[in-house]
């Protein structure tokens, strides 16, 4: 095949394109933003002043697709740790267990990482990565997606067509234009608020540690991330469900001092601040529904935020836009078996974030008694993986997106948990 078009050039749209350049002699990425020559945030990516994680599973598919990037990244400045030894995690009023989890983390700021991975993507044979081209509408003919529409009227041809362009997405508006159905949308109101700041990281903080996750509980719906950075910073970014933290330094240390784990609140009041706090807000978390269209157009696949636009204080988007590039190496591009393939890449970050969210108070959604079982039997396993390396561990691989969340309730699994509650309560000899 000669020639693909991706519309947006965020994380998802180079890492598709990362992809595509193995499949197509050419590749051309469409991005409405001024590109910036050196490692700074843009417009397009308000987010990206804020904490990013970039889980482990992630960090692996991202150095399938560009080889030895995280080597790079390494090497200006971004650092490497286990995501259980090296961090601290927060759940349910505990705190799990340390142990050697081998999964490799990457602790780098999103502008650092996604200027190296365009620099990576740019220099690709056949890929061409073009600044300040807007897309207004596709082009097709005889049921086929054929190119796209720019604002200025000029038309580019395409084999295929992905739509990478994130939460506003027009593929749905599209597809009503083609004379298609737009795709079911599954909306979760959770109205998060969220402020960051950075600061200076001295060797001593919180003992060498590299990450501090504190998850919000129904009891304290507050929810905070300390990320070490590389030039010697902490990025640390606290949320809360219809509330966010105060910018100056005092009203976001009152604000730290209401997560129920003391970490941040510590840092906060202790460190000397740098740069410019910011503030950000997600109304929703969307999932538009392709896998269950009986129809659509040969030659247009949509990816990363596009399709699934979780909560991003769970940290997953990235990891699942790349796994999702991964899945464009299949031979099978159709798009309705594709939706069908990355539908099961999503189904399980997508069950995490609408359980915890929906318990959250003011959000919209249905809390059905399946996601209050799994909740209570939740608080139960974080209780026991306080002090079992190996079940905080197994929570840690579901998260960072290695195993499924069913798999916390195996029976081995099960049977661990019962059993370390039933040995906690068993009283210590005198």
């Amino acid at each position: 095949m000669d020639h693909a078009v991706v519309i947006g050039a965020s994380m998802a749209g180079l890492l598709t394109a990362a992809a595509l350049h193995r499949r197509f002699a050419t590749v051309t990425v469409l991005d409405r933003d001024t590109l910036p020559a050196v490692d700074v945030h843009r417009r397009g990516t308000a987010q990206s002043r804020h904490a990013h994680g970039l889980l482990a599973r992630g960090r692996e598919t991202i150095d399938e697709l560009l080889p030895g990037i995280t080597a790079e990244l390494v090497a200006q400045g971004a650092m490497e740790g286990d995501l259980q030894r090296n961090a601290r995690h927060h759940h349910s009023g505990r705190t799990l267990a340390r142990g050697d989890s081998g999964m490799i983390g990457l602790l780098v700021s999103r502008p650092l990482l996604e200027g190296q991975v365009r620099r990576r993507v740019s220099a690709l044979p056949g890929v061409h990565v073009s600044p300040g081209k807007v897309v207004t509408g596709l082009l097709s003919r005889d049921g086929r997606v054929t190119g796209v529409r720019l604002a200025d009227g000029e038309p580019i041809p395409a084999d295929l067509v992905v739509d990478a362009g994130g939460r506003a997405s027009r593929t749905p508006l599209w597809l009503g234009e083609l004379g298609y159905r737009p795709p079911e949308e599954e909306r979760v109101g959770i109205d998060l608020r969220y402020g960051t700041r950075e600061f200076r990281r001295t060797p001593g903080d919180f003992g060498g540690d590299l990450v501090v996750v504190i998850a919000p509980t129904v009891e304290s719906p507050r929810g905070g991330v300390a990320l070490a950075l590389e030039d010697d910073r902490w990025i640390v970014t606290m949320a809360g469900y219809g509330e966010g933290p105060g910018l100056g330094l005092t009203e976001f240390a009152e604000f730290a001092a209401g997560l129920w784990a003391p970490d941040l609140h510590r840092l906060v009041s202790t460190a000397e601040p740098i740069g410019e706090p910011r503030t950000y807000r997600i109304p929703a978390g969307i999932r538009r529904r392709y896998e269950r269209l009986a129809r659509f157009p040969e030659g247009l696949l949509v990816v990363g935020d596009a399709v699934c636009a979780f909560n991003p204080i769970y940290g997953q988007g990235m990891t699942v836009a790349a796994l999702e590039a991964r899945m464009l190496l299949d031979p099978d591009l159709r798009p309705l078996p594709f939706f069908r393939r990355i539908a099961k890449i999503v189904d399980g970050p997508w069950e995490i974030t609408v359980g915890g969210d929906l318990p959250m108070p003011g959000v919209e959604g249905n809390l059905t008694p399946k996601v209050r079982m799994v909740n209570a039997y939740l608080e139960r396993f974080h209780a026991a993986a306080a002090h079992d390396p190996e079940l905080a561990l197994r929570f840690l691989r579901v998260s960072n997106l290695y195993d499924p969340p069913p798999s916390l309730m195996s029976p081995g699994t099960l049977l661990r948990v019962l059993r370390s509650g039933a040995q906690r309560a068993v009283p210590v000899p005198a």
